[in-house]
């Protein structure tokens, strides 16, 4: 019985050891925390049920058994999202605590954005993966090919194809971070404010708002498209929401957020992309469900 559970200990320090980067990797393949975390725990039955000694690389073994679980997650992912109520955003992560691993430089943050995850549904499932392994991992293509079980030759295409079709936009040249910390703060003021015009000279003329509720909280069924817009919907939104709200700013999916509270509840969540001193992109995540890790997050001491 001891020897049982001293192998089941083991197993479980070394599993821990490769946590966090095993979380990483199918929240970059996902979009999804709590799909992550379902991923990861399934791996993790997985390891244990091994054979003591028998995974020589458990680091590479877990990739490919995270890897996999996620590729088939994918498959009826594209399906859900088809029948998503209104738009569908990637779940907010709270990047300030290392969860989704150090991001010491702007291509770490660039590549857990809400705008590099959202482009990244534009591929295949298998071309996703390639080019998440490449980016975010540095595998190389041997490896890779170890991981899908494909040739080498195959995965040096994908990765080219991913790239192709993930040509960077020019909101992808953000400011510095300085500047984009002052930008949100300002924008945090002027909405605990209720201060329009303060509001309208950070929106660029051809700005959009994304709001997803998924069907299970108020949001814009469609993007609010263009500065006068935006602006109408968001004095609307204050009517309605502004009593009892607080609002602060974290660090999100790498860059600084809009966080709305009512009370203790995680009432919105507000990413956004800036172009100069500008807000180009606004994307709300008002759906409790997505919402519900980050909370967990914003609940530790």
């Amino acid at each position: 019985m001891g020897v049982t559970n001293d192998v089941t200990t083991d197993a479980t320090a070394e599993f821990e050891s490769h946590r966090p980067r095993m979380f990483g990797l199918a929240y970059r393949m996902l979009g999804s925390a709590d799909e992550a975390q379902d991923i990861v725990q399934d791996a993790y039955l997985r390891f244990c049920a091994t054979e003591p000694g028998s995974v020589a690389h458990p680091g590479a073994w877990l990739a490919k058994v995270v890897t996999n679980l996620c590729l088939n997650r994918l498959t009826s992912a594209r399906t859900r999202r088809e029948q998503y109520a209104g738009p569908w955003l990637p779940e907010p992560v709270l990047t300030s605590d290392g969860t989704l691993g150090p991001l010491e430089s702007a291509e770490r943050r660039d590549a857990v954005s809400f705008a590099l995850l959202l482009l990244l549904e534009r591929l295949t499932p298998t071309e996703r993966a390639v080019y998440v392994l490449r980016e975010a991992f540095a595998y190389g293509y041997r490896e890779i090919a170890d991981v899908l079980d494909l040739g080498e030759a195959n995965c040096r295409q994908l990765y080219r194809r991913s790239q192709a079709r993930l040509a960077a936009p020019e909101a992808r040249f953000a400011p510095s971070e300085q500047v984009r910390h002052a930008l949100v703060e300002a924008f945090v003021e002027a909405a605990r404010e209720g201060d329009l015009a303060a509001l309208e000279k950070l929106l660029a003329a051809d700005v959009t708002w994304w709001g997803d509720g998924g069907g299970k909280a108020s949001a814009a069924r469609r993007p609010v498209e263009g500065r006068e817009k935006v602006l109408r919907f968001l004095a609307g939104l204050g009517q309605g929401i502004a009593a009892g709200m607080t609002y602060a700013v974290a660090e999100v999916n790498g860059a600084p957020a809009l966080l709305v509270r009512s009370g203790e509840r995680l009432f919105c969540v507000v990413s956004f992309e800036v172009r100069a001193d500008v807000v180009v992109i606004a994307r709300a995540v008002l759906n409790p469900d997505k919402l519900a890790f980050m909370s967990r997050q914003l609940a530790r001491p």
